[in-house]
């Protein structure tokens, strides 16, 4: 048990509600369209239903990240595309992502499309969430998923209004954010199989497994993600007017 009184643990908890919360916002937004249909008495039932199915497929999905980031070289397309969420975070799109999402007048039928929608949108969740748990150790990397998890629940569900409201208010928060994601990519990658093992891919250049280098390759991944998602936030043309239409 002491295990989960150590500061990692705890850091890592922080990171995955960080991370469910900004990456995960839109799910209160899913939820809310796919059961607006619903009758009022069964509108809390559906909300109910649909995250925790949303949130165990997530706690599937999250648990073979966690075995498949044991292969070698996995960790490093991981990092990768934790950058490019990163990036993203920091150059949001313009268009409305969540046109397709049906309402339904059917209690299952609108559990069923939370799911889905949640199943479709969780590739960056479950990818971030992976990486954050790898820091936490070996033996309780899962506990740790679930406890982050139910934690931020009712924080996307009943907050996530009050936090989009924050981070329009504060835009640090979001650039925290993804700096968080090139953080988490930067110290995955650094202990990626392939690099870490000296009698295995002798043909790939080791990397130290100290806190120094640690610390050097999440701050690296940081800052990654910063300058490139500010050149590309610069580079992009401002939103069409709509004083033409």
């Amino acid at each position: 048990m002491e295990e989960f009184l150590t500061p990692a643990f705890w850091v890592a908890v922080g990171q995955i509600i960080m991370i469910d919360i900004l990456l995960g916002g839109d799910n209160a937004v899913v939820i809310a369209l796919a059961c607006r249909r619903l009758p009022a008495r069964q509108r809390t039932a559906g909300i109910l239903w649909g995250t925790a199915g949303a949130i165990g497929l997530r706690v599937i999905l999250i648990f073979f990240a966690l075995t498949l980031l044991a292969i070698p070289f996995l960790k490093l397309v991981g990092a990768a595309l934790l950058v490019w969420i990163g990036i993203k975070l920091l150059v949001p799109e313009h268009e409305d992502a969540h046109g397709s999402i049906e309402a339904s007048d059917k209690l299952w039928a609108a559990v069923k499309t939370v799911i889905v929608a949640d199943l479709v949108m969780s590739v960056d969740n479950v990818i971030a969430i992976a990486g954050a748990a790898q820091g936490a150790g070996e033996g309780h990397q899962m506990p740790l998923v679930i406890f982050g998890l139910l934690v931020s629940i009712p924080i996307i569900v009943w907050g996530s209004q009050l936090v989009i409201k924050l981070m329009d208010r504060f835009p640090i928060i979001i650039t925290l954010g993804g700096m968080l994601l090139g953080w988490i990519a930067g110290t995955m990658a650094v202990s990626d199989p392939a690099v870490v093992s000296p009698d295995a891919w002798t043909w790939v250049p080791k990397v130290p497994q100290t806190d120094v280098v640690k610390y050097a390759a999440g701050v690296a991944g940081a800052l990654l993600v910063l300058g490139w998602g500010k050149w590309i936030a610069s580079r992009r043309p401002e939103p069409a007017s709509d004083a033409t239409a």
